[in-house]
């Protein structure tokens, strides 16, 4: 009887955490719906923003914007766009990991001499490096809160400017870029200096054709150059942060959904496991009852 008290309470745990999952799983996907709408109406015209900005900025010298000034990566920035809270799946993981990698790979001499900064967008990744005594700048958790473009337009601001300053020679993005509900790519991109275009020597005139497109400009191609650059940064970040925000949502949809079908597994495995206890008990019983009547029969 202990062995089936047992089951039976295992049973009643895996059901209500299976509850659990499936109304965690239902209110990720209507907070994916948002986010979705969100980053599927941005993207068109960030992406469009930047081509634009490639195609302007293509024939324009560094010095014509500080935000193309090319430096020696002496102090690097890495941004790193994760969540506030778990349950989703590697999410989280992944995009640390990958951060974790880029520093590795290519600002190992930075880290070692110490000029390797951090800023969070999230509360997993700020934890993360914060454990692991990074140079972790400001505290972005509140984000998440009420995301927008005029919030997230703050922090892009103090990269900005801590870029003018000299306080960083390059600017790394790391996120998680949004495909669907099941699928995100980790994207790596240098926020500053504003990257040119990149012209493969071998594909030759026609395609360099293809990069710069002839614009009428008023008053000037430098003057447009100098808004827009500013814009497009502001843009690309935020893009970055609505982009982490869906795939968040769609990972732990995901994850909640392996969660309660696993749990419903379990609990064919536990309902076959107590009823097979239970007819054993029975089976123990009845044989008692025939073996004390054949006992009394004998007698």
């Amino acid at each position: 009887m202990a062995n089936l008290k047992e089951v039976r309470n295992r049973i009643k745990s895996v059901s209500s955490t299976q509850q659990i999952t499936k109304a965690m799983k239902m209110v990720s996907a209507a907070k994916l719906k948002r986010a979705t709408n969100a980053i599927v109406q941005l993207r068109p015209y960030a992406n469009k923003l930047k081509e634009l900005l490639a195609n302007l900025s293509a024939s324009l010298e560094d010095g014509s914007s500080p935000f193309l000034a090319q430096r020696e990566p002496n102090k690097v920035l890495i941004v790193v766009v994760s969540s506030n809270r778990g349950l989703a799946g590697a999410f989280n993981a992944n995009v640390i990991k990958a951060a974790n990698n880029l520093i590795a790979e290519k600002y190992s001499e930075q880290l070692r001499a110490g000029n390797v900064s951090i800023v969070s967008i999230g509360k997993k990744s700020q934890e993360f490096y914060q454990r692991r005594k990074y140079n972790v700048i400001g505290n972005n958790n509140d984000l998440y809160l009420d995301l927008n473009f005029i919030n997230t337009s703050v922090i892009t601001e103090s990269i900005m400017e801590g870029f003018l300053k000299g306080d960083y020679d390059r600017v790394e993005l790391v996120y998680n870029q949004f495909k669907n509900a099941a699928m995100q790519i980790l994207t790596v991109e240098q926020l500053l200096p504003v990257p040119k275009p990149e012209v493969k020597k071998e594909e030759g005139k026609k395609d360099l054709n293809k990069v710069q497109v002839d614009y009428i400009l008023e008053p000037s191609q430098e003057a447009i150059v100098e808004q827009l650059i500013p814009k497009n940064i502001k843009i690309q970040v935020y893009k970055a942060v609505l982009d982490s925000n869906a795939s968040e949502h769609g990972a732990r949809m995901t994850a909640m959904d392996k969660a309660t079908d696993n749990a419903g597994e379990l609990l064919k495995a536990l309902k076959l496991s107590y009823n097979q206890a239970r007819q054993a008990a029975i089976t123990t019983e009845l044989t008692e009852i025939v073996s004390g009547a054949a006992a009394l029969s004998a007698q």
